[in-house]
């Protein structure tokens, strides 16, 4: 085995890795602040022998012989050689405002974990640096292509130290990469699954933000799911007087507000201003300003919080949620068998959850079907059967019953069971072309609009047929011209304002396509896009392989966790301001207050801000959102999020502590938003722009003193060309010809995505199934942890002949087979007759339950990544070399690969290196 040293020489890191420390003049503002306990700070200090962050992690010893016996006919455990993997990112250590304590954060850890300390000493950080230049140029050395940053270290590296540590929110300010799973300890500052900051370190001013290029925003998913191990979010009751806030910015209580004159005030974190605490909410203080019973007091020790609210937050009497099924049953639709697939999809959402997912007690439910007309089903628990009441006035819909149309799904079941049933007979041979989609969205709404709800609705062509008939405008000459950008935004200014009256109403609307060619879902997913809903989209639908993730994907669009109604407010400090917001809701203005007609826990928002003043060094920054909601049993909340950052007029520590995570979601959803107002050309070039603009100012203010020839990346924002170069490459925005409906889908899930969807999304996980080690893909018997097998880097060129490998990227997980691949291989996946690649049923969308290694191996990992899902369900694709189409998707998955009218990685460096050169001279 080879082995790894842990001892660098200034010269071996000149070509790999070298040493980042903060002047002299850092360390002495990191001096002063010690001085002030109640503050964020960096303390930069070197780490002690034997810490958990100066410990570097053992390097994996791989076997980098061949997996492959002589003649292909059976395979051998073997991994591919990777490099050594660098010591954890060094993170600053915070002091916070009557933070919980270590002893008190360690008491709240698994067994399996430790706490990191309370003043954690921090390694060194490093940075990349090469020498570099630009392909075919020159005659000095090139990139080598395993020494360059790589998503797959750093995310093997935060793993495996937070399978041993937890994550205290006050003790340490940046956060574990996306997709890592880790156990947070809320001590005052959110779990950063909730949001995270852009930059941990603000800088001091406007003019010191646009010097680093960074932009500053926070990524908000509000109602995110926690782990079992982690703190359920407290949920409070005021009563009548409502939750303590500021009387003059109107921010919630939290932990980070200070009493004073003997706790007849309190000082707002936010504006600084006095406000008399109310009566009922008085606490005497001790000799420190500490109230006497702030242990007792949730919202003063935890960041998250939820509040009961009283009625003075109600618009309408809050119930359970309602939920409309709209399903088409227009030819097209019937040809594809959707009417029986969508029938069980209902079933299942409705009977097949468990008591903790099921619908809470009084939901009601309301099914609608259509093709030229509306039909709608009196679902009453006294009738033996369903009856339809037919509308044709598809131009002046109305809802004809009211009785028996929202129905409690238990009282009604075997009603609604006997529908389901007979839903596909009943169609079979009607077959009506053209579905009055529009006129569905008109009914819907009428039936919703007092309280609110949710809207589930199906298509399976462009609807041509009474309100709201589109006509088909894709044409392939507009592709790459000016006008491309207007295929991307809805010519029809009906589904605009039904949008936004579902929207103000507090309706959601969740969509599933099945388009057999151009269904211009920038129209009809605009209802998605402005209420919080989702867009589902399923092109050359096969029942046979795609049904079974309709089904699961319906499910969990029922049964996820959900709020309706919704309204979120982002606050922040003195000095700043919200600037804009990004995601899938109504707003009457950039900066204003975000209306969402529905919310889940897998949507995020992202949050802007500007500078109107200039910020204190002396007090931190605080961020505060508050979304008031419905939640599925009809309560009314409010859910806070509180966040904090230090404020730092050193560019070097700007960057140090900025979230690379975070920075990549904001470049992303930025550039999808313009993607209706510029050119893809233009926005290409912008992302292009801004990462040179983001790594010059570093060379130019943070590494002045290196050779011209080096490529400097901070340790901080190593991987951001590698995930713009994903950026480029996504259907969305990548050159070359793409269906405008595949790029308008891409834009739109892209602008809601969560960290770790988007992360997984720009840089695929890749995982040889042919070589898989025998412990992995289980679960540890000591510790319950699971065993991740090495990832591949995104390179074809990486494969090995005769190899399979499951690739996921979030929405999609193909079974990539090689021609050549063993015959044992198949036998132990698929079972004992399949012998021969092209024997494997093509429509194979489950692992049958072989009893073999790499069979339990596998059914494992997928079962692990399901698990892990947003709001897609996952089920396999094959894509067998040279037989199916889906090959081609798996061949634009390889990020580091030429592909996509974009360059490879190593190119994509050299190329950003040349024009950071540029920049410098300039």
């Amino acid at each position: 085995m080879q082995q790894y040293s842990t001892d660098f020489t200034p010269q071996d890191l000149s070509s790999r890795l070298s040493e980042m420390t903060l002047d002299a003049d850092a360390s002495k503002i990191a001096g002063q602040r010690r001085k002030r306990p109640a503050r964020v700070f960096h303390n930069i200090e070197a780490p002690e022998p034997g810490t958990a962050a100066s410990a570097p992690l053992p390097p994996q010893e791989m076997d980098s012989s061949s997996a492959f016996a002589a003649g292909g006919s059976s395979y051998i455990p073997a991994m591919p050689s990777l490099p050594s993997i660098p010591s954890l990112p060094s993170m600053p250590s915070i002091q916070g405002l009557q933070s919980m304590s270590a002893a008190a954060a360690a008491a709240m850890a698994p067994a399996s974990m430790t706490a990191v300390p309370t003043t954690m000493p921090i390694a060194k950080s490093s940075e990349y640096n090469s020498q570099i230049r630009p392909t075919g140029t020159g005659t000095g050395p090139r990139v080598d292509p395993d020494h360059i940053p790589s998503v797959v270290a750093i995310r093997e590296l935060n793993q495996k130290y937070y399978n041993s540590h937890m994550y205290p929110t006050m003790e340490k300010l940046c956060p574990p990469v996306s997709l890592t799973d880790y156990c947070a300890v809320d001590q005052g500052s959110s779990n950063p699954k909730f949001g995270r900051l852009s930059l941990c370190s603000l800088p001091v001013s406007q003019e010191l933000l646009a010097t680093t290029g960074l932009p500053l925003g926070l990524v908000l998913q509000p109602l995110a799911r926690l782990r079992n191990d982690e703190t359920a979010v407290p949920i409070l009751d005021f009563g009548e007087t409502g939750p303590p806030r500021c009387n003059r910015c109107r921010a919630y209580m939290n932990p980070f507000m200070q009493f004073a004159d003997s706790g007849s005030k309190f000082v707002c974190n936010m504006c600084q201003f006095a406000n008399a605490v109310p009566p009922e909410y008085y606490s005497p203080v001790d000799a420190s300003g500490r109230r006497i019973d702030r242990d007792q007091r949730p919202e003063l020790n935890f960041g998250t919080v939820e509040y009961n609210v009283p009625k003075t937050y109600w618009s309408t009497e809050p119930e359970p949620l309602k939920y409309i099924f709209a399903i088409d049953v227009s030819a097209e639709a019937v040809n594809k068998g959707l009417p029986h697939l969508v029938a069980e999809a209902i079933r299942r959402a409705l009977y097949g959850a468990p008591s903790d997912e099921a619908l809470p007690k009084g939901s009601l439910i309301s099914i609608i079907t259509f093709d030229r007309t509306v039909h709608f089903y009196n679902l009453s628990p006294n009738l033996m059967q369903a009856q339809m009441i037919i509308v044709a006035e598809v131009d002046e819909p109305f809802l004809p019953i009211h009785d028996g149309f929202f129905v409690d799904p238990e009282e009604s079941r075997l009603v609604i069971e006997g529908l389901l049933d007979r839903l596909d007979m009943i169609f079979e041979d009607l077959k009506i072309p053209e579905p009055c989609f529009g006129s569905v969205v008109d009914v819907a709404f009428q039936a919703l609009s007092a309280k609110g709800g949710k809207v589930i609705a199906m298509i399976s062509a462009i609807p041509t047929w009474g309100l709201g008939r589109l006509a088909y405008r894709d044409d392939s000459r507009l592709y790459h011209t000016d006008k491309e950008k207007t295929l991307f935004s809805s010519e029809s200014q009906f589904y605009k304002t039904w949008g936004r009256k579902y929207a103000e109403a507090g309706i959601g609307f969740d969509l599933f396509v099945f388009p057999t060619g151009y269904s211009d879902i920038a129209a009809t997913g605009t209802l998605c896009e402005m209420t919080g809903g989702e867009l589902y989209y399923y092109p050359n639908f096969v029942p046979q392989r795609d049904g079974r993730r309709l089904i699961g994907e319906f499910y969990t669009a029922v049964n996820r966790e959900i709020g309706y109604a919704a309204q979120l407010k982002v606050r922040c400090s003195n000095g700043l301001q919200v600037g804009a917001y990004y995601g899938n809701f109504y707003n009457s203005r950039p900066a204003g207050d975000v209306a969402l007609g529905s919310i889940d826990e897998h949507k995020s928002i992202t949050v802007m801000f500007k500078y109107d003043g200039k910020l204190d060094q002396k007090l931190d920054s605080h961020f505060q959102s508050a979304l008031l909601y419905t939640t599925k049993d009809g309560q009314r909340r409010v859910r806070c999020h509180n966040f904090v950052a230090g404020v730092s007029s050193q560019l070097k520590e700007i960057v140090k502590f900025c979230d690379e995570d975070a920075i990549v979601s904001i470049i992303s959803k930025e550039a999808v938003h313009r993607m209706q107002t510029n050119t893809l050309k233009d926005i290409r070039n912008s992302i292009n722009d801004k990462c040179v603009a983001i790594l010059a100012s570093y060379r130019k203010h943070g590494a002045s003193n290196s050779s011209p020839g080096q490529l400097i990346l901070p340790e901080a924002l190593k991987e951001l060309t590698i995930f713009l170069l994903g950026l480029l490459k996504t259907k969305a925005l990548r050159g070359g010809n793409v269906n405008s409906d595949v790029r308008v889908h891409s834009m739109r899930m892209m602008n809601a995505m969560s960290l770790d969807e988007l992360s997984l999304y720009l840089y695929p996980r890749i995982i040889g199934l042919h070589n898989l080690r025998p412990d992995d893909a289980l679960f540890d018997s000591a510790s319950g942890q699971f065993k991740m097998p090495i990832n591949l880097r995104a390179s074809l060129q990486r494969f090995d002949e005769g190899g399979a490998y499951l690739i996921e990227n979030g929405q999609a997980c193909f079974l990539w087979i090689h021609r050549r691949v063993s015959p044992l291989l198949l036998r132990d996946l698929f079972g004992h007759t399949i012998e021969k690649l092209d024997a494997v049923d093509p429509y194979l969308n489950e692992l049958p339950e072989i009893d073999t290694l790499v069979s339990r191996q596998t059914r494992n990992l997928i079962k692990y990544f399901a698990e892990r899902r947003g709001s897609k369900s996952l089920t396999i694709q094959l894509a067998r070399q040279e037989l199916d189409g889906a090959e081609y998707e798996v061949n634009a998955l390889m990020v580091e690969d030429r592909n996509n009218d974009a360059m490879n990685y190593v190119d994509y460096l050299c190329h950003i290196h040349k024009h950071i050169q540029l920049a410098m001279a300039q």
